[in-house]
């Protein structure tokens, strides 16, 4: 029997970290509705349109993993509280930012609050739940996923009757409430005697390979990729930094042990695949819906994406059973697939009709609640049970890294059909005001880049049905 204290003390950690995770949760796909209208205010092109979105997730991506070991080392609570203040505190800069540059800057920040927040949310509460947490892990989920689908269109109609500037405030009252119950629910947390190493030379690395090759893809699709041939170098040399950092390093981020694991090799290479398509389709389905190809509102673009985690929130965990019932394969190698199927029907949508859009759209989350469970059922699984976290950290980075890498290879695809199909094309592709000619060139262009994420969905396919096991089969 739970004592009232302890009941207590639960409950207020539970609030701080729905609360916090829940920032930014929401936050990523807000700031991706409220694009069109940021880059108006701030005279932000294309290319600075991808840093605003894509600074964040480089932040998060570099230091998911040392944030993680930075929990284990000097307590989850603590970096967690750090956490959601820094974010409220990025989030304020955010909000007043005058310019682009800053407002990079403060989402940067954002980043690396966000990945202390985030990775030590889910450990805190299971630490402070102990043997009760798989319930409350539930709830965790559950009020996550409900903020999720309220979030965006709130944010929508904030961007379109009031400010922009105010899906970054919003976070500062939410952060206030999530600090104080982390206070009244705190409990003194026992620190391992010999936590795992810190590997500061990994995460520059990481962060230098893939900031590098993030500036040299987009700034590439805007001048010339001549110009910054450098970027492309500099990223290479934070690849071969990187692995000699691993080769030489006593506990490096990638065990060995993980990277003998097929199986779990196999999930990271799909998980790569179908996030890049998800999360580089993403952005800009939310910039072509506003532009004057589509003519959305803010309001009315962000209800698109709504369907999308009504039906993650119903079908997400059934799926999840039935991969543990007849293994993953069968579900990752249709999942992308009927992902797939959803990306050709949202290329034909051109007009503000709100029904157009829906059939794509839900199936497009029928296939996503496919594969979230079963793909990260299958990689912790198919890790060594002593590298259990150090796998979830990896998969979770990957997933993100896939966004990053697609988010400007895509906007090199968009960018080059529409220079070639528009008469005038020193203009934004997603601009609001287009000519005729120019709105043509969009589509086409838009359907240029749904195209490339379907062919990242099929590789996916491929690599499921190719390495992932059947029912029966080990995961490993």
């Amino acid at each position: 029997m739970l004592t009232d204290d302890v009941a207590r003390r639960r409950r207020m950690i539970l609030i701080a970290t729905i609360l916090g995770s829940s920032m930014a949760f929401v936050d990523a796909s807000v700031v991706n509705i409220a694009l069109p209208t940021i880059g108006r205010d701030l005279s932000a092109g294309l290319g600075a349109q991808q840093w605003i979105a894509l600074s964040y997730s480089l932040a998060v991506a570099s230091l998911y993993i040392v944030a993680g070991s930075l929990g284990d080392r000097y307590g989850r609570w603590r970096l967690f509280v750090a956490g959601v203040a820094g974010f409220a505190a990025a989030s304020l800069l955010a909000a007043i930012a005058p310019n682009t540059a800053m407002l990079i800057s403060a989402r940067v920040l954002q980043g690396v609050a966000g990945a202390m927040l985030t990775t030590n949310s889910l450990a805190l509460l299971r630490a402070t739940y102990g043997a009760d947490s798989g319930r409350a892990v539930g709830q965790w989920t559950a009020w996550s996923g409900i903020s999720t689908m309220i979030g965006p269109p709130a944010g929508g109609l904030l961007v379109q009757y009031a400010s922009w500037r105010l899906i970054f405030l919003i976070n500062l009252p939410a952060a206030l409430v999530a600090i104080a119950a982390a206070w009244y629910g705190r409990d003194r947390e026992a620190l391992p005697a010999q936590p795992r190493p810190l590997q500061p030379v990994g995460a520059v690395a990481i962060a230098l390979t893939f900031g590098a090759l993030t500036y040299g893809l987009i700034e590439g699709a805007q001048v010339a990729f001549a110009s910054v041939l450098w970027a492309f170098g500099l990223s290479l040399a934070g690849l071969a930094l990187f692995v000699v950092s691993e080769r030489r390093g006593a506990n490096p981020i990638l065990p060995l042990e993980l990277l003998r694991a097929r199986v779990f090799v196999a999930a990271n290479v799909y998980t790569l695949l179908v996030y890049a398509a998800l999360g580089g389709s993403s952005f800009y389905l939310a910039l072509y819906l506003q532009s004057g190809a589509a003519g959305y509102s803010p309001s009315r673009a962000s209800l698109v994406f709504v369907p999308i985690s009504l039906v993650m929130f119903v079908l997400a965990a059934r799926f999840g059973r039935l991969a543990d019932r007849d293994g993953p394969r069968r579900y990752l190698t249709a999942a992308p697939l009927v992902m797939s199927v959803g990306y050709v029907l949202l290329m034909f949508v051109t007009s503000t009709n709100p029904l157009r859009p829906l059939p794509g759209v839900l199936v497009l989350a029928l296939g996503l609640a496919m594969l979230v469970a079963p793909i990260t059922a299958t990689a912790l699984k198919a890790a060594p049970d002593e590298f259990a976290g150090i796998a979830a950290g990896v998969n979770t980075t990957v997933s993100r890294l896939g966004g990053l890498i697609a988010t400007p290879v895509l906007g090199v695809v968009i960018t080059l059909v529409f220079a070639a199909t528009a008469t005038h094309h020193n203009i934004d592709p997603f601009a609001k005001h287009l000519t005729s000619d120019q709105r043509d060139a969009t589509i086409t262009a838009f359907r240029a880049g749904i195209l490339a994420s379907i062919g990242l969905c099929i590789a996916g396919s491929v690599v499921a049905f190719v390495w992932l096991p059947k029912a029966g089969e080990p995961h490993r």
